[in-house]
């Protein structure tokens, strides 16, 4: 699954709105997000994996990487 992909997911699985979210990130980071900048990274798939580390955490989650068994 893409970043895009997984964004999109946390999105609706939290019952959030890309504005809101845009919201969260702009106090968390002290970045300027809005919505159209924020939809048009994950409509582009140009979200970099700090960002994407920040929308895990502030939606309680986690990302992991692990090694596949062979």
């Amino acid at each position: 699954m893409s970043s895009n992909e997984e964004v999109r997911l946390l999105i609706v699985k939290e019952g959030l709105t890309v504005k809101k979210l845009a919201g969260m990130l702009a106090e968390k980071t002290g970045r300027h997000y809005t919505a159209g900048s924020l939809q048009s990274k994950i409509t582009a798939s140009s979200i970099r994996y700090d960002e994407m580390e920040d929308i895990a955490e502030l939606l309680g989650y986690e990302i992991k990487i692990e090694r596949r068994n062979k």
